[in-house]
């Protein structure tokens, strides 16, 4: 079997699950709210409510716009690449290519269980070079074990396609040797990834410790892991961004522009929400 993480000590208590739960719950509002879809919503309802109560024809007209023009910005490759680029900026890599370390600990948020139990086969997303890499440093030897950390909202109805475990049987089928692999199959969110983890890591007694995530996620995940007073290196991967060019963009507005914008400010937002709470905290 592959090996798990210890159950979480009596000191998580039942206020702080509560808490978290709660903090997940406020977490994905406001993914919602952000969302520059959202805000074109917004605009069409109140452009709609306008013409109901036969508000003057140009407030109208200027609500219309509006909405054109949100969806139109964000959906351009050099509004939504500058986001991403900037973001990415910030990742830094300070692994040592000579060390071994004790432990690679790679984050979740590459898989979807519902689709991964409807095909009956892992569907992974866009965040899935954390995995690769992970296990090319477990290949090469930089790393004596794996700990896989991510858990699902639907742990109880789908457990065998909980996300550190689809990873750890990815790797596994791999080569990896089951006793190199851990999972936390609990943590739901960045914050709680790093709890865990380092729980875990100074239960085991690893030292030399390895982040892996994607390079616009590193800095939330390095600040959530120094927040947990843990010594590390990191390894930033999956980046997205391309180079600054004005004159070698498509200025045709996308849909998958518009995601990418999207993705970039809930990131913005959870740097800030996360440094506000404690949750990570700056070098």
């Amino acid at each position: 079997m592959i090996e798990r993480g210890s159950p979480p000590r009596k000191r998580n208590s039942v206020t702080r699950r509560r808490y978290d739960s709660v903090f997940f719950f406020l977490s994905k509002l406001l993914d919602i709210a952000l969302g520059p879809l959202t805000w074109a919503l917004v605009l069409f309802g109140i452009g709609l409510h306008a013409l109901r109560r036969q508000r003057p024809r140009r407030a109208s007209i200027a609500v219309a716009l509006g909405t054109l023009v949100v969806l139109c910005v964000f959906s351009l490759e050099a509004v939504s690449g500058s986001l991403v680029r900037l973001l990415e900026s910030s990742a830094k890599t300070t692994m040592k290519t000579d060390e071994a370390y004790d432990v690679v600990i790679v984050l979740g948020g590459m898989t979807d269980d519902e689709a991964s139990a409807a095909s009956g086969t892992p569907s992974y997303g866009d965040a899935v070079e954390r995995l690769l890499v992970g296990f090319d440093v477990l290949r090469t030897g930089h790393a004596k074990v794996a700990l896989l950390s991510g858990g699902s909202t639907r742990a109880g109805r789908l457990p065998e396609w909980n996300e550190a475990r689809v990873l750890a049987r990815q790797l596994e089928a791999w080569g990896i040797a089951k006793e190199r692999l851990v999972v936390d199959e609990v943590s739901l969110n960045t914050h709680q990834n790093a709890i865990e983890s380092v729980r875990i890591a100074r239960e085991r007694g690893w030292k030399k410790v390895l982040l892996v995530t994607s390079a616009a996620h590193m800095e939330r995940a390095a600040g959530c892991f120094r927040a947990q007073g843990i010594a590390f290196d990191t390894l930033a991967v999956d980046f997205h961004a391309h180079p600054a060019s004005l004159t070698h963009v498509s200025w045709l507005p996308r849909p998958d522009n518009l995601a990418n914008a999207t993705g970039a400010l809930r990131e913005y937002s959870g740097r800030f929400v996360y440094r506000t709470l404690g949750y990570a905290v700056a070098p």
